[in-house]
């Protein structure tokens, strides 16, 4: 299944003044990294993946259209499924947006590999 390309455009403006972003295809959707570090992707099943503070990923559960990640049959700490529907506004998504950029900011920074450097952007931003 193919990502939503409208709501990967909607993250790209809003991750567009962060500095360190850039966008990696994975998961069968389109990830945005951090300082190296995924902080937020559009995922192939809809909706988005979020990398949130485990400490406050069970207040943010309370929320409509969240759920926990989860991989292989492995509920995944720190990581939360957000539908489509709970991001429909630019203020709901705008903040996750910042929840996930500033918890990844807390983390120490990733070294520069081959796999992980800036690279410049194509085209059309994709």
């Amino acid at each position: 299944m193919a990502y939503d390309e409208e709501l990967a455009d909607r993250v790209r403006a809003a991750v567009s003044g962060v500095e360190s972003t850039r966008e990696v295809a994975m998961f069968g959707g389109l990830a945005f990294l951090v300082g190296g570090h995924l902080a937020v992707a559009v995922s192939g099943a809809g909706g988005l993946l979020a990398r949130v503070d485990p400490r406050a990923a069970a207040e943010l559960l309370l929320l409509p259209g969240v759920t926990e990640m989860e991989m292989s049959g492995r509920l995944m700490r720190g990581w939360l499924r957000v539908t489509s529907e709970a991001v429909d506004d630019e203020e709901a998504l705008h903040t996750w947006v910042q929840r996930c950029v500033a918890h990844v900011r807390t983390m120490p920074p990733k070294k520069a590999t081959s796999g992980n450097r800036p690279r410049k952007r194509q085209a059309g931003g994709r």
